[in-house]
């Protein structure tokens, strides 16, 4: 088994750095690293999978039984059971699993009956799979600023609101909630389908309602690195009965397999009249996936016991701002995110902090490093420019380009101790008092 067991609670942080005691000689300078050992992430296999995960995998395999439309009743196939208890996590009417995160957002966008080429609002800050759904699904993304904490800016959005904008795709990335609430009261004014991206925050709530739950839909991912892995996979969650029709249709429900998911009555439509996309997930997955569910729970209390562990022992820490929850607790807790304000250009900056975090033997990087094709970084998504020119191209977001560049994130995986979260706490403190040291005597 891979995977920690309990959520013990954390041990309680110790002093805040202050600047005022001498800095430890950081490794980057030659000095000793906090740690040696490989810091966890899903790339390094630091996943969180049992034996009964693999067990039920290998029962799907076993069984032949691959495609998720065969000849048993859909509440007795993996997929079939999957969105059920799918359903009876988050509250909703529907659910349908399908191929990864990016198709779920497409194929809610296009379930949602949002034109082609018409503008879908999103935040400047996201993983490139968001408007590269805005893309698939025919529309064209239009970016929105966001603010300190790295959130959808409405009043931007407000402020630069066109009639072309027919949907607002809002993003709880790096598993943070978006002020969701006000936006999607801002979308229903302007009388337009609010559709959530809550790939990155499967479990996290806002005010004890689930994230996925505000909008028309919300799409989520099951690739390596989120909540629930299966390598590759996703599903939309909707209460809306065409959207739902529309998307399982879209994601190749074909020849009257529609019907097997209105058990109870007729579908809204037939789907003949939509392409067929091939977006299915598969048996395989949905066994590792359903198996991986009644863990859920478990696994959300880890992110949050080492998220707490570490932002309060780091909180107050002077030379940075650690990312702020819209609410309390409104948080998956899968990273630790802040930035280093001022510090110039090079020595002292947020690319120089991550760096210096690294030789401490923690993951860490600069979202809006000049070196590093980060593909959370806007300007990096080259196929919705016409300039190839990074500076022209972050000069269409200034405030979200000068916040992305003085980011730094660190990956936390559920997997941590809270030893790891110790590394972690005393490496941000060393190269926060030996960068505050050095300003100051400069």
């Amino acid at each position: 088994m891979d995977g920690n067991n309990d959520a013990p609670a954390s041990s309680p942080p110790g002093p805040v750095q202050n600047g005022s005691e001498l800095p430890e000689q950081l490794a980057l300078q030659g000095g000793r690293p906090v740690r040696r050992t490989p810091w966890p992430t899903y790339d390094k296999g630091a996943v969180f999978v049992h034996t009964e995960d693999e067990d039920a995998a290998i029962r799907a395999v076993r069984s032949h039984l691959y495609f998720r439309y065969d000849h048993r009743p859909p509440n007795e196939t993996e997929c079939g059971r999957f969105e059920d208890e799918l359903c009876r996590y988050f509250g909703t009417r529907h659910a349908l699993a399908v191929s990864s995160g990016t198709a779920a957002l497409a194929l809610a966008l296009m379930g949602a009956g949002v034109p082609p080429g018409s503008l879908v609002a999103c935040p400047g800050f996201t993983f490139v799979a968001t408007p590269s759904a805005i893309v698939l699904a025919g529309c064209r993304p239009f970016l929105v600023e966001v603010d300190d904490d790295l959130r959808m800016d409405l009043d931007d959005l407000r402020r630069r609101w066109r009639p072309e904008i027919r949907a607002v795709m809002v993003v709880h990335m790096r598993g943070f909630a978006a002020d969701v609430e006000a936006l999607s009261a801002f979308a229903a004014e302007m009388g337009v389908p609010l559709i959530e991206d809550a790939v990155p925050a499967l479990g996290a709530e806002l005010n004890g309602r689930k994230l996925g739950t505000f909008g028309a839909a919300g799409a989520f991912s099951t690739q390596s690195d989120k909540a629930l892995n299966c390598g590759e996979g996703g599903f939309l969650i909707t209460d809306d009965s065409t959207l739902f029709a529309r998307a399982v249709a879209l994601s190749g429900a074909y020849e009257g397999r529609l019907r097997r998911h209105f058990p109870h009555g007729d579908p809204p439509l037939t789907g003949l009249d939509l392409p067929l996309l091939s977006l299915r997930m598969d048996e395989i997955r949905a066994a590792l996936l359903r198996a991986e569910l009644t863990r859920l729970p478990q696994r959300l209390a880890l992110f949050h016991r080492n998220y707490a562990h570490v932002s309060a022992a780091l909180a107050g820490l002077r030379g940075i701002a650690v990312r702020r929850p819209v609410a309390p607790g409104a948080y998956l807790g899968e990273a630790f995110v802040f930035r280093v304000p001022g510090g110039g250009a090079g020595w002292g900056d947020a690319g120089w902090f991550a760096r210096a975090l690294r030789a401490e033997g923690i993951d860490a990087r600069n979202i809006g490093a000049d070196d590093d094709l980060n593909v959370r970084a806007f300007w990096n998504w080259r196929f919705l420019y016409d300039s190839a020119d990074p500076g022209e191209i972050r000069a269409t977001l200034p405030r979200t380009a000068r916040l992305l560049t003085e980011t730094v994130d660190v990956p936390l995986s559920s997997n941590l101790t809270p030893e790891d979260c110790d590394d972690l706490v005393r490496a941000v403190r060393k190269v926060a008092a030996a960068r505050e040291t050095t300003l100051v005597g400069s």
